[in-house]
């Protein structure tokens, strides 16, 4: 027996040694697995948030050429609104597909995504009605622009980015040609 007791604090060093080997081990791949699924939902996530955005860019793009029909926008490609109505159709069709994936988002992403389509939807309004006022409209782009640029500054939050651009190129002046 005395043979036991001696050999018995290796046995528990053994014992002890591959139980703490064991939980570093679980430890380690449970981190990993978490660290993993983490990256997935995060590029989902990016996903989501890109398709919104060029769903959404469709629509207001729509728009410019539109107004630039009515006279309020100097788009150089003006679209009469009766030819823009098929592509319209679509372009709101999928905003609410797209709309409904943004529930994998934050919820600051949500509200700055729902400010961003409400300023799109009120685009939409003042040119349906054909509304000839170029301030008006410009008052419009500006409320677009900003809550465009709050979804943007939103969605790098949410996702860890860091600070990007105001999402407003500088672009030479258009000159009149007529």
């Amino acid at each position: 027996m005395s043979a036991f007791l001696q050999q018995l604090p290796a046995l528990l060093g053994v014992v002890i040694g591959a139980l703490g080997s064991y939980l570093a081990v679980v430890r380690s791949d449970r981190a990993r697995l978490r660290r993993e699924t983490e990256a997935r939902w995060e590029e989902r996530r990016l996903a989501v948030y890109a398709d919104y955005a060029r769903v959404l860019k469709t629509s207001v793009t729509l728009t410019y050429r539109i107004a630039a029909h009515l006279g309020n926008d100097p788009h150089p490609h003006p679209l009469d609104p009766r030819d823009a109505a098929a592509a319209q159709a679509e372009a709101a069709v999928s905003r609410d597909p797209a709309g409904e994936a943004l529930l994998l988002g934050s919820r600051l992403v949500v509200e700055k995504a729902r400010v961003w389509v409400v300023a799109v939807l009120d685009m939409e309004r003042f040119l349906r009605e054909e509304t000839r006022d170029p301030a008006a409209w410009q008052a419009l782009l500006e409320r677009h622009r900003a809550a465009r640029e709050g979804y943007y500054a939103a969605v790098r939050e949410d996702l860890a980015l860091p600070p990007g651009h105001g999402a407003r190129w500088a672009l030479p002046p258009v000159s009149d040609t007529r």
